[in-house]
């Protein structure tokens, strides 16, 4: 695959989320890009420009592509990070596609205050997060234990610890931060050891994390 000559990733200005993924990519592959850090006053206002109004957006030579699992692939592809094997691609999509589910059924639930949220995120414990968590552990087991696809690092792995990351912050009010460590303990392991990973020490180092 040719080397862009120019790559912009437009997400907003936070460390994980649907744009983190790719941001890591990017960066252990050694590719250069901008990063666009859009700021929340600043969204408003570039929405509109946006594919579907969403981030993340990826622009490649004044191109530009969104949705998340398609950014991931192609920046996968790019990086080395996407397996050429079909049947590992395929395993590797699973995993994204996987994740991607448990981001929209969180989504609504971020909009809502007080005991409307409580009673969604009640909701979603009591299904499709311990339902997404379990089945990627099983995943990761069938696997050999360490990594999703290819028994190596690949976008699948940076994807899932978007999401183990996000329910671990205790940052999302009524989802206990041990709800990865109590219903998935292999991905608890797995998000240690990605985070070991020299790349993505070495791109975390950059921000002090």
């Amino acid at each position: 695959m040719p080397m862009p000559k120019s790559i912009k990733l437009f997400y907003f200005d936070f460390h994980g989320g649907r744009g983190e993924t790719a941001r890591l990519a990017l960066s252990i592959g050694g590719v250069p890009f901008a990063d666009e850090r859009v700021k929340g006053a600043d969204w408003p206002m570039l929405k509109p420009s946006m594919p579907f109004g969403e981030l993340p957006v990826l622009e490649v030579d004044g191109q530009r592509i969104s949705q998340s699992n398609a950014i991931n692939r192609y920046v996968g592809q790019l990086t080395g990070l996407y397996p050429d094997d079909r049947w590992q691609a395929a395993q590797c999509d699973e995993v994204c596609c996987a994740v991607e589910a448990l981001n929209d059924a969180l989504g609504p639930s971020f909009s809502l205050k007080g005991d409307e949220q409580k009673r969604e995120r009640e909701r979603l414990l009591a299904g499709s997060i311990p339902r997404c968590l379990k089945g990627l552990d099983s995943l990761l087991a069938q696997r050999g234990g360490e990594w999703f696809a290819s028994n190596r690092l690949t976008i699948a792995d940076l994807k899932v610890i978007e999401i183990t990351g996000m329910l671990s912050s205790g940052r999302l009010d009524h989802i206990p931060a041990d709800i990865v460590e109590r219903t998935a303990p292999a991905l608890a392991a797995h998000r240690t050891r990605v985070l070991a990973h020299p790349g993505v020490r070495a791109y975390y180092a950059r921000f002090d994390l």
